[in-house]
């Protein structure tokens, strides 16, 4: 069994696609953990508050696999992606970790967790004492040089309190 992180984020019908999302995840993997929600700005194009939550789960599915099940899952909730990288989203689900694994070529460990407070905050949340495959340092001290590094906005919220 694979440990694996997804990151799910949207910004329209941001509750009801999200609850989707990890009713989905619920049926395709095991054992599913999952963050606060954190909400933020659309970074890249002006645009709706997006929410996001980070999702541990386990899988026997190999990495390409798991991605492709990602992809039907954003699929069938109606992700169109013909729009540009930075635009709103029903949803987007991202294989975040896979393991320990480093591959370039499925961007694993995947470069946002070092960009953007919305992938490591709930990240670190659920994880804070795991070591980052590349950099090899927890996320906990990744998570606290992002803060003194970096200007961002994110509130965190209890995921019951806005799923509900």
């Amino acid at each position: 069994m694979a440990n694996i992180h997804i990151n799910i984020g949207s910004n329209q019908n941001r509750r009801q696609n999200i609850s989707a999302a990890i009713k989905a995840l619920e049926l395709a993997f095991t054992d599913l953990i999952i963050s606060s929600v954190y909400q933020s700005p659309a970074e890249g194009f002006n645009g709706d508050d997006f929410y996001n939550v980070g999702v541990n789960a386990q899988t026997d599915l190999s990495v390409e696999d798991t991605a492709d099940t990602l992809r039907e899952i954003e699929q069938n909730q109606g992700r169109d992606r013909t729009q540009p990288k930075f635009s709103s989203r029903k949803i987007d689900l991202d294989l975040v970790l896979y393991d320990q694994v480093i591959d370039e070529r499925v961007n694993l460990p995947r470069d946002d967790i070092l960009k953007y407070a919305f992938v490591l905050a709930p990240l670190t949340e659920l994880n804070a004492g795991l070591i980052h495959p590349v950099e090899q340092q927890s996320y906990q001290l990744l998570w606290q040089s992002f803060q003194s590094n970096n200007q961002y906005s994110l509130t965190q919220y209890n995921i019951d309190q806005v799923l509900k």
